[in-house]
């Protein structure tokens, strides 16, 4: 085939907006329409949930969008493939099969199974999880698609295999194809997060009217036989797709420029973006290297019990009212808990005009494998205080018992340790091989970095006049990409913004890991922040757990910037 497939999205997150199924199979035409459902965290929700109730551990709003749009996706010959399978996708297409039945519409599911390696964890070295489960790539949806399935449930694959699968099955793609397979994953990348990629979460979103942000359009890419692609949305929908859009969702939650997955590890280096019209991203020269040997696996356990009082400090001597609270709350507890965390956010101003603006934020997070430990009688500790603290003493909730908290851990094994099956619509059972050609992950060789500007006049300015930037979570890690819009800004961005700079700036990270990959052909640089999240979401106290605000903070840093640059302003 040589026309291009078109691939739309409709969901990013376990969450996301129910009406977008229906919206993308009305909007315009599609030959496949993909949802990503799962997230690190989400698997922990989906794994107490089938503690509870062992028939479930799947997306169940994934059920109610097909209940709507189940028929208008047969009657267009669209077909579906989704992650909602979650910890159990058999489950969910034995539920959509019946769902399928009840509605009187013809319809064949598929499922793709093996990710859960729950029962083997000890055996792989994995320890006793709640969770475990590897991350598989698309073979197992071509298989399934090759039989005819007009519906594909998968567990936990990568997010962009939801989309790779049905381009290699279009195509026909070869398992070695490798610069192909590497530009499927790119425009899976940049459509897996919904409209992320057409100007959601935007760090220039003052550019956009505000009435097109009302109501984004989720993306599709129309993917090419040749593994290139052009990102676009259904004409008519809100939000934007631009060069910068893309290359914001391209820096979202990658590391190097070998972005790995199990059926390829695409080179981000290679990759090449221009406009091809109105809300039209061109994706060309992406190439690919075989997959690493080691497959991931996504593993969750339960950490303990965390519970958590903010106490609001207000006027004057903040840190010595601070100071008082601390030394009181943690001579009255009786038992000290295992973990006891402190953090002051200074948001008071000096000589404010209301209130809350006069007022900084004290927050105390316990953590304890003993429930009793950080319930009642730590909540009752702090409020035990209220007469005989610091002027002003005010929390913001009332005492709570302490919740469970989750611990999400990476781990790896061989590829070929963990089984892959596609389940065909009959029950026919296809097993899919690892691949046989692999290739250890190494970091990149370090790019060559152009000249940097000559000196000149600077201006004391918020870096984000001039650069964009999207951060989020990986595990305790955090990513955090910027990127510019010119080559100048580029020649002096590269050679300004280093590791040093950024702890710098972002003094939360002075003291952890952090490591700087640089991307010239998107004129960007991704650092990795190591341990900022400790043992990652369900765990955090953080008050931006996920990350997501950190490129922002950045961005809101003053630094030295030429002049020049910010007489070119914002293209």
């Amino acid at each position: 085939m040589t026309a291009a497939v078109r691939i739309g999205n409709c969901s990013g997150f376990y969450g996301d907006r129910h009406a977008a199924m229906q919206e993308m199979l009305t909007g315009g035409d599609l030959d496949y329409l993909t949802g990503d459902y799962l997230a690190e965290l989400t698997m922990l929700i989906l794994g107490r949930d089938r503690m509870k109730h062992p028939e479930r551990g799947y997306a169940k709003t994934f059920l109610t969008q097909l209940e709507q749009c189940l028929g208008l996706a047969r009657d267009k010959g669209v077909r579906i493939v989704a992650n909602a399978g979650g910890l159990n996708p058999a489950g969910l297409a034995a539920a959509v099969r019946e769902l399928a039945d009840r509605l009187g519409i013809p319809a064949k599911v598929a499922h793709v199974e093996g990710d859960d390696l729950l029962p083997r964890a000890a055996e792989l070295g994995l320890g006793t999880p709640l969770t475990a489960n590897a991350y598989l790539g698309g073979w197992g949806i071509v298989e399934c698609l090759a039989g005819g399935a007009d519906v594909v449930i998968t567990g936990r694959v990568t997010d962009a295999s939801v989309i790779v699968g049905p381009a290699a099955a279009h195509f026909g793609w070869e398992r070695t194809d490798y610069d192909r397979l590497a530009g499927a994953v790119v425009a899976g990348h940049v459509i897996e997060c919904g409209v992320q990629a057409s100007g959601g979460n935007y760090a220039f979103f003052t550019e956009i009217p505000t009435e097109q942000l009302l109501h984004p359009g989720f993306p599709l890419a129309e993917i090419h036989a040749d593994g290139s692609s052009v990102i676009t949305k259904h004409p008519g929908t809100g939000g934007l797709v631009s060069v910068d859009t893309v290359s914001a969702q391209l820096l979202y939650e990658v590391t190097g420029a070998r972005y790995a997955n199990p059926d390829v590890t695409a080179r981000m280096d290679s990759i090449e973006l221009s406009s091809d019209g109105p809300d039209r991203v061109r994706i060309s020269g992406v190439t690919g290297e075989p997959p690493p040997p080691d497959c991931k696996v996504s593993l969750n356990s339960i950490g303990g019990f965390r519970n958590s009082t903010t106490f609001v400090l207000t006027g004057l001597n903040i840190e010595e009212k601070a100071e008082l609270l601390r030394t009181q709350l943690e001579a009255a507890l009786t038992i000290r808990p295992a973990e006891l965390q402190w953090t002051l956010a200074r948001t008071d101003h000096p000589d404010a005009d209301t209130e809350e603006t006069a007022s900084a934020l004290l927050h105390c997070v316990v953590r304890d494998p003993d429930p009793a430990n950080v319930g009642r009688k730590f909540s009752a500790a702090g409020i035990e205080l209220a007469l005989a603290s610091y002027p002003g003493f005010c929390v913001t909730a009332p005492p709570s018992e302490g919740q469970v908290y989750g611990v999400f851990t990476p781990g790896y094994v061989d590829a070929a340790a963990v089984p892959h099956v596609a389940v065909h619509a009959d029950g026919t059972r296809v097993d899919i091989p690892a691949a046989t050609e692999t290739r250890t992950l190494e970091p990149a060789e370090d790019p060559a970095l152009p000249e940097p500007l000559p000196a000149g006049p600077t201006r004391r300015a918020p870096l984000g006049l001039i650069a964009g930037a999207r951060s989020g979570d990986k595990g305790g890690s955090a990513n955090v990409g910027v990127w510019v819009r010119t080559d100048d800004q580029w020649r002096w961005l590269v050679h300004t913004l280093t590791v040093q700079k950024l702890r710098e700036l972002l003094p939360e990270t002075a003291e952890l890991p952090v490591t700087r990959h640089v991307l010239p052909k998107l004129r960007a640089v991704n650092f990795v922040v190591e341990d900022i999240l400790g043992q990652g979401v369900a765990y955090q106290a953080r008050f931006d757990p996920q990350a997501k605000g950190l490129g922002e903070w950045l961005r809101s840093r003053h630094v030295d910037i030429p002049e020049p640059l910010l007489s070119e302003g914002t293209l």
